[in-house]
């Protein structure tokens, strides 16, 4: 393999810190790299150094001649005044760029909720954050470098952006270097884990499966163990060889050596005692929803369902951004009366929300750490063993200098652990989480998974984040196209039927195009906007464009089929490439439709 790029020697420091000391490292054709750590530990940085956005104190960063180097910052911004395609793709007409399948697939891929035409400073920031992801990956790069990139995505989002990123350059070139604390992403993605701590950084071979087993190993042969930080991570491995075998299907993950740590590690749950434990706490009857459905003006929200939840019960909620998880949270606090259909509350539920703002503590944000933990009860039990609040904090990661800090004083991810502690201690028995993996790294979302196991109540969870939804909850429903339904497949499942719905609106939408038993006619000349040509036109335009990018994928699909498969095998490679010819010559002809109608929409 070619190498790309590398540092030698890295120094880094803030008055008060060493981020970076003596740091050597190399990116070579082909890495696909995953960046983890603690927060604060210095994984941004390290990426900002390699990509050229930040100068070291002392070292060097050496790159290959004409090297093109792409970053994705958590700084970056882009104009106000821009519109969606001006900030992502230039000026051009839209049929010089719109040739282009790949550029195609990610205009649809992060941006098909949006108009193209939006100002950028009338955009959220969720959007705007997508925006600069889209105008990162419609360019070439040798190397790509994405800092959280799986923010402001929902399920559907992050899995294109996997499949993007393993589709983008051919087997063996191009380099890609990410930090996420995306756990399922990483897994997705990448064969190799840096882990920044310490002012250092280790290299592990595999992705994050991987990367838990060898620092299990790690930890046992060192001299001195870290015994919880050992037996949370034995843990985890534990749920990921039982809970997910299609993880530890991939190469260099030593399943023997896994299942010999992991032969005396128990269930992470013990299902029936928690159950008890709940039913005991809460009685039969905690929250039945009867023919809830939610209507804001015209618009249907979630439509009408039944559903009883059950003492113990630990759910997940999927759904793209907007679809009505959030709603479906507010009906169970309620903080959200449904439009129709009642609800009813057992008498000793208890119940409480963890949203996705940090509002719920303004109110002590003048306070010390250890006055507002003090104004709540002086023990936990967790595992069995009665904790003090400082015992749980110290378990969340703070330092005893953190009890004398002020709340305002603390960064984003120690105000959410410590808004989760909160909530933890008023004892509920109903648990709400509404994206809770917000602004923690990987080794606090472990902890607070720890913790959560053994957490006796009914635990409702809406996140976008994967891994967090499979590690703690043992079923989910999903909400797509306003419909509330269980998925017994989990996100596989939801995904396929995201896809499905896709199908179907775009199957409508030619319909309304068209009449019915034709195929909508190809304008030779130019349309007068505002004519029901121009609309017609306009709608059959977008109807192919999510055609062609359908066909884009499932080529590329087909593509690693071929590249996986038996290559002896002569009948089933050909079988292969005769499909594969079939859909090339789809696509070229929907591809010639779609640009006679781009053409005569510009005129």
């Amino acid at each position: 393999m070619a190498h790309l790029l590398g540092a030698h020697n890295l120094h880094l420091e803030y008055p008060t810190k060493v981020v970076l000391e003596a740091v050597t490292v190399g990116i070579e054709d082909g890495d696909r790299i995953g960046i983890v750590g603690r927060n604060g530990d210095g994984k941004s940085t390290l990426i900002r150094l390699l990509s050229g956005r930040l100068s070291p104190d002392g070292g060097s960063v050496v790159a290959r001649k004409g090297l093109r180097v792409g970053m994705l910052d958590q700084s970056d911004q882009i104009s106000p005044d821009l519109t969606i395609t001006e900030a992502v793709v230039g000026t051009g007409a839209k049929h010089e760029w719109a040739r282009d399948p790949k550029i195609r697939d990610v205009l649809e891929g992060l941006l098909s909720d949006v108009s193209w035409d939006a100002r950028i400073g009338d955009l959220s920031g969720g959007q705007s954050r997508r925006v600069s992801l889209a105008a990162l990956l419609v360019e070439e790069w040798d190397v790509l470098f994405l800092d959280e990139p799986t923010n402001h995505l929902d399920v559907t989002g992050v899995a294109w952006l996997a499949q993007h990123v393993n589709s983008r350059w051919p087997k063996g070139t191009g380099a890609l270097v990410v930090v996420t604390h995306d756990r399922w992403f990483l897994d997705a993605t990448t064969q190799m884990t840096w882990e920044v701590h310490d002012a250092t950084m280790d290299i592990f071979e595999g992705g994050y499966a991987a990367y838990i087993l060898q620092r299990v190993e790690r930890d046992r042969s060192s001299a001195v163990t870290e015994a919880k930080r050992q037996n949370l991570l034995k843990k985890e491995l534990a749920w990921l060889r039982r809970g997910a075998p299609a993880r530890t299907a991939k190469p260099k993950f030593r399943i023997d050596a896994a299942n010999a740590l992991i032969s005396d590690v128990p269930e992470i749950r013990d299902p029936v005692t928690l159950a008890k434990m709940s039913t005991t706490r809460l009685g039969k009857k905690v929250i039945e929803l009867e023919d809830v459905g939610v209507t804001l003006g015209d618009r249907v929200i979630v439509k009408p369902f039944t559903w009883r939840l059950a003492p113990g019960e630990r759910t997940g909620i999927l759904g793209a951004n907007g679809a009505g998880k959030t709603t479906v949270l507010k009906l169970l606090e309620g903080s959200q009366e449904p439009t129709v259909g009642k609800i009813g509350r057992g008498s000793t539920v208890n119940l409480s929300l963890l949203d996705q703002r940090l509002a719920t503590l303004d109110h002590v944000k003048n306070d010390r750490v250890s006055e507002v933990i003090a104004r709540h009860k002086t023990t936990y039990k967790a595992d069995g063993v009665e904790m003090t609040p400082g015992q749980l904090l110290e378990r969340l990661g703070f330092s005893s200098a953190h009890l004398s800090a002020r709340v305002f004083e603390l960064s984003g991810g120690q105000r959410r652990r410590l808004q989760f502690l909160l909530e933890l201690l008023r004892e509920p028995n109903v648990l709400l989480l509404d994206e809770p993996t917000n602004d923690l790294d990987t080794d606090m979302l472990r902890a607070m998974e720890d913790l959560l196991d053994t957490w006796p109540g009914t635990l409702i969870v809406v996140s976008h984040d994967r891994y967090l939804l499979e590690r703690i909850t043992d079923q989910q429903y999903a909400i797509v196209d306003g419909e509330f339904r269980h998925v017994p497949g989990g996100v596989d499942q939801y995904l396929q039927l995201e896809q499905a719905h896709s199908i179907k609106r775009d199957s409508k939408a030619s319909e309304v195009s068209a009449p019915a038993g034709t195929a909508a006619p190809v304008p030779s000349g130019s349309l007068r906007p505002g004519s029901k040509e121009h609309r017609e036109a306009e709608k059959e335009h977008a109807l192919l464009r999510r055609k062609i990018s359908k066909l884009a994928t499932e080529l590329v699909a087909l593509d690693h089929a071929v590249a996986s498969m038996d290559q002896s095998d002569y009948e089933a490679l050909g079988k292969l490439a005769e499909k594969r010819a079939g859909l090339e010559s789809e696509r070229q002809a929907q591809e010639e439709k779609w640009l006679e109608l781009e053409i005569a929409l510009e005129r």
